[in-house]
């Protein structure tokens, strides 16, 4: 008994990644995008223009060694874009005053607002850790804080990068669970 040829295997067709859409976006598209990681110009101008990135994780290398080069006046043009760290909806007006008055001698000592990279914090810490940063480097030297400040842009482009591309994440197959996955409504 002889077989028939034997059929090619099944495979899955190709579906775009968002860093494929990133890759082949038109120029303001990106730069927009790019400008909401780190608002800078110059860097957003040098990532886009080296496109496409193989990878995420060459995309992200790319982004830290143009974040490592930015000049003292780009530096300081990023600075002045960012936003204060947001708090938990729920946070006592205490707190919001502390913070305020933290932010305030923070911004009158080295004249550009307070960034830090909150990364998994967990939001019942976001205050603390804010408060904790605020008040450790207010004893640095101007220049200091100034690389300490790049330092903490520096990872809040990438993080900001990585969300943006990573894509929407795995879920399980319904009614599988794991350590790894939250609980819904988490």
């Amino acid at each position: 008994m002889t077989r028939g040829p034997t059929l090619p295997a099944h495979r899955l067709p190709y579906l775009p990644t968002p860093l494929d859409a990133f890759n082949a976006a038109p120029a303001d598209e990106t730069g927009a995008m790019l400008l909401r990681c780190l608002r800078n110009p110059r860097w957003s101008r040098r990532i886009a223009e080296h496109r496409p990135y193989p990878d995420l994780d060459a995309l992200l290398a790319a982004a830290d060694e143009a974040t490592y080069d930015l000049p003292a006046a780009d530096l300081a043009r990023a600075l002045a874009g960012e936003p204060l760290p947001e708090l938990p909806e729920d946070t006592y007006q205490a707190a919001h005053m502390a913070l305020s008055a933290a932010h305030a001698a923070y911004e009158a000592k080295f004249g550009h607002t307070f960034v830090i990279y909150l990364g998994d914090t967990p939001v019942y810490e976001v205050i603390d850790r804010i408060l904790e940063g605020i008040r450790s480097r207010l004893a640095n030297d101007p220049e200091e804080e100034r690389v300490v400040a790049a330092e903490e842009l520096r990872r809040l482009a990438k993080h900001r990068l990585a969300t943006y591309l990573a894509g929407p994440a795995p879920r399980p197959p319904s009614g599988a669970t794991s350590h790894n996955t939250p609980a819904s409504g988490i």
